[in-house]
């Protein structure tokens, strides 16, 4: 008799599950109105200061600088999104306690899969969107403005912006994992942000800080810019993204649900 053919082992891979529920989530964030508003909003502002710049140049002959535009959008886009990205991060999490426990225990998603996955998710989708959006004003304001930008300096600030937003999703996912309610999260979230932000500008000015950061947005586009200053915010980010992280973990995998 012929022998059986050797069976080949199964392999698991045990990072499906995460991705899995990266992409859902990415597909969920993508079609929100909070998302979506957020993107119509950020185009119509960018388009219209492009046209209304536009027309000063070309009808009354005042020129502008290119690193004036882009750093009042970079800081308003900024500023504005930041209530937009809450809306988007403080529910994440929390949203979904009602189905949370048949995803997590029926359908072998660890507890840090699934915090990963929403994490990461929306650091993805938003701060991609962000860079797209900041680096399409920047190729808009070389064809109607004068041109002043450097391009370390553009990269320099869309970087610095880009951490600033992902301190506040990571936030935003961390209290959408300890909160049980999505307006609690909410709620939360805005006094650690605005809390956090009195009192990082009350600081000396060799610590880092959101609001000087984005006040020297325009020397920094042009190429004027401490590449340590800046190289430590950024990184000073990272860290507390991080360490964030590993509280909204440790939390979420104790936690019922």
């Amino acid at each position: 008799m012929d022998a059986a053919p050797a069976q080949k082992p199964i392999r698991f891979n045990r990072w499906l599950p995460y991705w899995a529920v990266f992409q859902a989530d990415m597909q969920q964030t993508a079609c929100s109105w909070a998302y979506r508003v957020w993107v119509a909003a950020s185009v119509l502002t960018t388009v219209g200061y492009l046209l209304y710049r536009m027309g000063l140049t070309y009808e009354a002959g005042i020129v502008q600088p290119a690193s004036k535009l882009i750093s009042d959008l970079l800081t308003w886009t900024a500023l504005a999104s930041v209530g937009l990205i809450v809306v988007l991060t403080a529910g994440s999490i929390s949203s979904e306690r009602g189905t949370m426990a048949d995803s997590v225990l029926s359908r072998g998603i660890s507890r840090h899969q699934y915090f990963l996955g929403k994490w990461h998710s929306r650091l993805v989708t938003v701060l991609g969107t962000f860079l797209l959006l900041g680096a399409g004003a920047l190729i808009g304001s070389l064809f109607f403005l004068h041109e002043d930008l450097s391009a370390g300096g553009s990269v320099m600030a869309l970087l610095t912006v880009a951490a600033i937003l992902a301190v506040v999703i990571t936030a935003g996912v961390t209290v959408s994992a300890i909160c049980n309610s999505t307006l609690l999260g909410i709620t939360v979230l805005w006094v650690l942000l605005y809390g956090g932000g009195f009192a990082l500008s009350l600081l000396p000015p060799r610590f880092p800080s959101p609001t000087r950061a984005l006040g020297a947005l325009p020397y920094v586009l042009r190429g004027y810019y401490d590449a340590g200053s800046l190289g430590q915010l950024i990184g000073a980010s990272v860290v507390v993204c991080v360490l964030t992280a590993i509280v909204g973990l440790a939390h979420f995998a104790r936690r019922d649900i």
